[in-house]
């Protein structure tokens, strides 16, 4: 019951902190994504959603994401506050880097307990929305995680 009781409390924080992106104008850019991969320390395959703002200032985008981990008898529940700043490109795809808080929940057979983390994010997007990218992670954070991902047009 303990463990519905705060993924409840995951989902309720995360939408709060959303509302005032999703409030936006539409013609604003706010789009939404899926992202999946795997990460290391804890080893884990792990899916999630995102928000990608429309650019703040330049090309710097808030890119709040949710994601779950799962492996190592381990359940984790990361809760991303990232920003990205992509580079100009000439062809289809574009770099971009990112850093970021993050919140995470852990559970496991001897308790569940909620830790702090801050992760680096080296990526690649194409116009279509396709990327991949690495995020370098520290404090409670998974140390690395490689993800592919899609952001809806």
């Amino acid at each position: 019951m303990r463990r519905h009781r705060t993924f409840a409390w995951i989902c309720i924080s995360f939408a709060v902190l959303l509302s005032p992106i999703a409030a936006t104008p539409a013609a604003a850019q706010v789009r939404t994504g899926v992202q999946a991969g795997v990460s290391i320390d804890p080893d884990q395959v792990y899916f999630g959603g995102h928000v990608r703002s429309a650019p703040l200032v330049d090309r710097l985008r808030f890119r709040p994401s949710l994601d779950v981990g799962i492996g190592e008898d381990i359940t984790m529940v990361a809760v991303n506050f990232d920003f990205t700043y992509g580079f100009p490109a000439r062809g289809p795809w574009n770099l971009y880097v990112g850093a970021g808080p993050s919140v995470n929940f852990r559970h496991n057979s001897g308790g569940s307990n909620t830790g702090a983390g801050f992760q680096f994010i080296v990526g690649a997007q194409q116009r279509d929305g396709l990327f991949f990218e690495a995020k370098i992670g520290a404090g409670d954070a998974a140390n690395l995680k490689l993800g592919v991902g899609y952001t809806f047009k």
